[in-house]
């Protein structure tokens, strides 16, 4: 009656511990490892560093716009570190992206206000942009929050000498620049920006063959800068080396060839020279660069004046005075006469040249401005009495409009006042 014991199946056991093997495997191992749909791919992370050290190589060889990409990209990699901010910042203002270079620094400022050469960079910025007085109240801030700051000692040079220029500092802000621009060399010597304030002051100052020095310096240690090649030009060119001076301002614009500042430099050169052709060349480029901008215009009419192209000065002349739009539609903002020297030169050649094409009802109103608002412009207001006097002879003259052949002497002391080229 007893019941018989089944031997056990080892044959169906093995397969089934087999098979709970497969399943634990499977759980554990191959399906963590299947990547689940809808998903993103998981990527290697580029180390931060990397992107900084690019940069910082990019930055050397000239490649400005390739470096701010680098630190944009290191920022997105490490967003909290206010350094990138104010290293972006920095080549921004080189670059010429004054209101990205603001937008950097105050980036930087959000991450630590009290971080001094953040202070720096935004008050660099400001004084491109013209905001003098805040760029000075930024400077002295960042000088505040670290005495020994040779970058806001050098930036503040600048600062102090442009506000001078434009006329909303004193004469004693030009011995407080030399004052700052050797503060600046005690504490970095081998600094870019304090070879290049030092020669600025210098430059400012009329001491050209020791600005050229500095300059020079802060050359040796990054060739590639765009903006030192022009400091140096303009001091050869002060100079009367203007071989040399077109050569630096050359090597400018293969640096930074959307720039027009080269072109413009390289045409005002010639024109000192009286090539006037080649003047033209380069003026033409300028504007190419940078068609809104109606001193490139202004600068554009004096060549076309110059070289006898007079329907062409006065279209360029035109829209300095008046404002306009270029053939893109986009609008040209008129310049308003003012006590400065290039401004009253742009006047007073759209009123000769429309004096000579014998337009005389609109070059007696330019002349009429020029007296009441530059009167203490010798050169402006010598050339609104020729205008009048080549009206007076043209109506003395013949009753009917005609025009004059273009005249091939050289303006003298018995003609017109030479336009002075800077």
């Amino acid at each position: 009656m007893k019941r018989r014991r089944k031997r056990p199946n080892w044959f169906r056991i093995i397969v089934l511990l087999l098979l709970i093997s497969a399943g634990v495997y499977l759980d554990r191992v191959i399906i963590p490892s299947i990547p689940q749909p809808f998903l993103p791919t998981a990527t290697p992370t580029r180390d931060p560093e990397s992107y900084v050290v690019e940069a910082a190589d990019l930055f050397a060889k000239g490649k400005l716009l390739q470096a701010i990409e680098s630190y944009t990209d290191a920022i997105q990699a490490n967003p909290n570190d206010p350094t990138l901010f104010i290293e972006r910042a920095r080549i921004q203002i080189y670059s010429g992206k004054y209101d990205e270079a603001k937008t950097s620094a105050e980036d930087a400022l959000l991450l630590n206000a009290k971080n001094s050469n953040a202070h720096v960079m935004r008050a660099w910025a400001l004084d491109f942009q013209g905001d003098f007085l805040a760029a000075e109240s930024g400077i002295k801030r960042a000088i505040e929050l670290d005495p020994n700051n040779a970058l806001a000692h050098a930036i503040y040079v600048e600062i102090l000498v442009d506000s001078y220029h434009a006329g909303t500092g004193v004469f004693e802000d030009i011995e407080k620049a030399i004052i700052e621009s050797r503060i600046a060399l005690d504490l970095a010597p081998n600094s870019l920006e304090s070879h290049r304030a030092r020669g600025y002051i210098l430059e400012a100052t009329a001491n050209y063959e020791e600005a050229i020095v500095e300059y020079q310096k802060a050359i040796a240690i990054n060739p590639n800068i765009a903006d030192l090649h022009l400091a140096l030009g303009r001091n050869y060119r002060v100079l009367g080396l203007y071989d040399k001076s077109v050569e630096e301002f050359t090597r400018a614009n293969a640096l930074n060839p959307s720039d027009p500042t080269p072109d413009l430099y390289i045409s005002r050169t010639y024109a000192t020279i009286g090539e006037y052709a080649k003047a033209t060349q380069y003026a033409e480029t300028a504007v190419n660069d940078n068609p809104e901008d109606a001193n490139l215009r202004g600068n554009l009419g004096v060549m076309y004046y110059r070289n006898f192209q007079w329907a062409e000065a006065v279209e360029q002349l035109k829209l300095v005075v008046s404002g306009g739009a270029t053939d893109d539609n986009k609008p040209i903002e008129p310049i308003v006469l003012v006590t400065d020297t290039r401004i009253a030169e742009y006047y007073f050649t759209y009123g000769l040249v429309l004096a000579r094409l014998n337009r005389c009802g609109e070059a007696l109103k330019i002349a009429q401005q020029i007296q009441a608002r530059v009167p203490s412009d010798e050169i402006a207001v010598a050339n609104a009495d020729e205008m009048i006097k080549i009206c007076q002879q043209k109506l003395a003259a013949s009753p009917t409009p005609e025009l004059d052949p273009p005249s091939t002497e050289t303006p003298g002391p018995n003609t017109e006042t030479p336009i002075p080229v800077q």
